[in-house]
């Protein structure tokens, strides 16, 4: 797994195999996790995702700066949604990706999370 920070527009851009995305999945559902992610690059690199669940409502993604990790909390139902589009794109049989980006009304994304991108295991741009 590697994340990969971008200062410039506040973004992580994920990228796993589909079984490192399936292994994500299930910490997301479960609400409890640590995955090691490789540090793509100096500085501020993420080195992993540290998954918790909390009392709610909706689903909180932030920057750990000290500790160096992406870190996912939310309660059971919000971290369940998440969990399930996680899977679609450990499993899906093309390339592409899934926009994780708050928006006013947003299902389960609470307003302040930070927008992350994740890439398909076949790649982040659909074959065309």
């Amino acid at each position: 797994m590697r994340l990969v920070s971008d200062p410039a527009c506040d973004e992580v851009v994920l990228t796993a195999s589909a079984a490192e995305l399936a292994a994500l999945a299930e910490a997301v559902a479960a609400g409890a996790g640590l995955l090691d992610a490789t540090a793509a690059g100096a500085g501020a690199a993420l080195t992993g995702i540290e998954v918790t669940g909390t009392a709610g409502p909706g689903v909180r993604i932030a920057r750990d700066a000290g500790r160096r990790v992406l870190v996912i909390s939310g309660d059971a139902a919000a971290l369940a949604v998440l969990a399930d589009n996680l899977r679609a794109i450990a499993t899906a049989t093309d390339s592409g990706h899934l926009h994780i980006d708050h928006f006013p009304e947003h299902p389960y994304l609470v307003a302040g999370s930070v927008p992350v991108v994740v890439d398909s295991p076949h790649g982040g741009m659909p074959a065309r």
